[in-house]
C-alpha cells in the first residue's frame, strides 16, 4: 500500500479506481426541512380566529349602538318581568264539587259561572223554610179574622157599655148591670190585645221564615262560583266530586285589568322617580312594541343592604322597587296578548321635560 502512495506522489501512474471508496449517497449532502412546532402553529391560528372574532364583536357592537342610542339624562331603566294580580276563586262553605264550567287558559268575563258545588242539601233546606213562611202567612190570616172578631166584641161592649150607664145614670138600670157590662167591656179589651199579640206573632214567625230562605238562598248563590273580574285562569285546582273544606282554592286567575312591571332603581334616580310618571314597557317577545304605562308605585324603603350602612359606597348600591302599571283600558282592548312572566324592560322617565326617544314614543 506505502508503494502504490509514492507511486501516486510521483505521478508514475494513474490510481486504480477499484481502490477509491465508495461515494456516499447523495442523500446525506441535502440539507434535512425543520417541520415546524405544532404548537406554534396553533397559536397562530387561535391569533388569526381572536382577530376575526374580535372584528365580528366590533361589528356588532358598532351595530348594537346605531340601535340602541344611549338614553338621555331623565330616563332610566330597568328590568323585570311582567305579573298580573292573582285571584283565588275559592268556596265560601265545605262542600262537594258538582261542575266545572271552565280550565287552565279560559279567559272569562266578571260574573261569568266557573264552577258549582253540590247544594242538594241547601235546596231542602230552602223548600222547608218556604213551606214554614206559607204555614206562617196562614196563621196571620187566622190571627188577623179572630182580631176582627175581638174588634167587634169590643165595640158591642163598649155600646152596652155607655147604654147601661146612661140607663143608671136615669135610675132605669141597677149598679150591677152596670158592673157587668163594664167587666165585658174590660174582657172585650183583653181579647183584642192578645189577639193583636197573636197577628204580630204570626207576622214574626213569617219573617223568620223569610229570613230562614233568603239565607239558603245566599248560600246556594254563594255555591256557585263566579269570575269577580275580566280575566284569565291561570290554574285549575279540583275535579268534580272533590270535597273542599270553608275557602279550599277551585281555579286561581289573573287579573287582566291590573298588570305591572316590578324594576329595581339605584337611590339616585329612584329619590327622582314620582308616582304618576310616564314611564314604557319593553317586552323581550316585542321588541318593538314600547307599551306606555305609569309610575303606580315608589317604595320607602330601599333593598338589598342593611338598614344600618351609612357610608357613601353603601348608599350607592341601594335599590328602591319601582312599580310601573299599565293602563286598564289599554289592558281590556289586548287582554289575549297578556302574558304574566314574559321579561322585559321598563323605561322611567323622572324629568318631564325630556322627550321620549323614537323607538320609546309607542303607539297613542
Amino acid at each position: 500500500m506505502q508503494d502504490q502512495i509514492e507511486e501516486i506522489k510521483g505521478g508514475t501512474h494513474a490510481p486504480d479506481a477499484s481502490h477509491w471508496p465508495a461515494p456516499a449517497p447523495a442523500s446525506q449532502h441535502l440539507p434535512v426541512p425543520v417541520r415546524p412546532n405544532g404548537k406554534g402553529r396553533g397559536l397562530r391560528i387561535a391569533a388569526a380566529l381572536l382577530l376575526v372574532a374580535l372584528g365580528a364583536g366590533g361589528g356588532s357592537y358598532y351595530v348594537w349602538k346605531q340601535m340602541h342610542p344611549p338614553l338621555p339624562v331623565g330616563i332610566s331603566v330597568g328590568n323585570g318581568r311582567i305579573e298580573a294580580d292573582e285571584i283565588d276563586i275559592s268556596t265560601k262553605y265545605a262542600g262537594r264539587v258538582y261542575e266545572l264550567l271552565a280550565d287552565i287558559g279560559d279567559m272569562v268575563a266578571p260574573g261569568q259561572v266557573v264552577a258549582r258545588m253540590d247544594t242538594r242539601d241547601l235546596e231542602q233546606s230552602l223548600s222547608k223554610s218556604v213551606a214554614q213562611g206559607r204555614q206562617a202567612q196562614r196563621a196571620i190570616e187566622e190571627a188577623q179574622a179572630v182580631l176582627s172578631q175581638q174588634q167587634a166584641q169590643k165595640t158591642l161592649a163598649e155600646q152596652e157599655n155607655q147604654r147601661t150607664e146612661y140607663l143608671h145614670k136615669n135610675g132605669w138600670a141597677t149598679k150591677e148591670l152596670l158592673d157587668q157590662r163594664r167587666q165585658l167591656l174590660d174582657a172585650a179589651n183583653g181579647a183584642l190585645a192578645a189577639a193583636q199579640a197573636k197577628v204580630l206573632e204570626t207576622q214574626h214567625a213569617l219573617e223568620a221564615a223569610q229570613h230562614d230562605a233568603g239565607l239558603y238562598r245566599v248560600q246556594i248563590a254563594d255555591n256557585t262560583l263566579v269570575a269577580p273580574k275580566s280575566g284569565r285562569i291561570q290554574y285549575r285546582l279540583t275535579n268534580i266530586g272533590e270535597v273542599r273544606a270553608a275557602g279550599g282554592k277551585v281555579f286561581t286567575m289573573l287579573d287582566l285589568t291590573y298588570v305591572y312591571m316590578d324594576v329595581y332603581l339605584p337611590t339616585a334616580e329612584a329619590g327622582k322617580v314620582k308616582v304618576g310618571a310616564d314611564a314604557r314597557i319593553v317586552l323581550d317577545a316585542y321588541p318593538d312594541h314600547p307599551i306606555p304605562a305609569k309610575v303606580s308605585f315608589v317604595a320607602s324603603q330601599a333593598q338589598f343592604t342593611p338598614k344600618t350602612v351609612e357610608t357613601k359606597t353603601e348608599r350607592d348600591k341601594l335599590m328602591f322597587r319601582i312599580r310601573v302599571r299599565i293602563d286598564p283600558e289599554r289592558l281590556l282592548a289586548r287582554a289575549d296578548a297578556v302574558r304574566s312572566g314574559l321579561p322585559g324592560v321598563a323605561y322611567v322617565r323622572w324629568d318631564p321635560a325630556i322627550a321620549w326617544p323614537a323607538k320609546l314614543q309607542g303607539a297613542p
